[in-house]
């Protein structure tokens, strides 16, 4: 029998700490600061100024989902993700029921600022709408 390993999905990116409050505003997640501080600002003033920034993370409140990690890299992203997250809201709905759930998620996220890359309907079930985050990251809303 296999064991069950808890996991984070961590995320490269330019600014961590903007990254990390786009994902806690889409999912309902918290940004809790390391142990044994009482904020982000405190830990960031306990760094030496250059590895200020250079992470973030965030929770489920509930524990039930992964936690995401924020990490600063140098580079830019350039091609499209080999992996993404699928932010699930139109679970169990079919047709325009769906497409409706999926529209009005996507409504919600846009002034967060991310960005209506395509939909992509099939009248079913299977329908989804590709998006970006704040960095350019693709997900779906499904």
């Amino acid at each position: 029998m296999a064991v069950l390993r808890q996991f984070q999905v961590t995320f490269d990116c330019a600014d961590p700490a903007r990254v990390a409050r786009f994902w806690c505003e889409v999912l309902g997640y918290e940004s809790n600061p390391p142990k044994g501080f009482a904020s982000w600002e405190e830990y960031q003033d306990s760094c030496p100024p250059e590895e200020r920034g250079a992470w973030s993370a965030c929770t489920d409140p509930t524990g039930v989902g992964p936690r995401l990690y924020f990490q600063r890299v140098p580079e830019g992203k350039v091609v499209k993700n080999r992996v993404h997250l699928d932010v699930r809201v139109g679970t169990g709905l079919i047709g325009e029921e769906r497409l409706a759930a999926l529209e009005a998620e996507c409504a919600r996220l846009l002034p967060l600022g991310a960005v209506r890359v395509q939909l992509l309907y099939d009248g079913g079930d299977d329908s989804c709408i590709v998006m970006q985050d704040v960095e350019g990251n693709e997900f779906c809303i499904d």
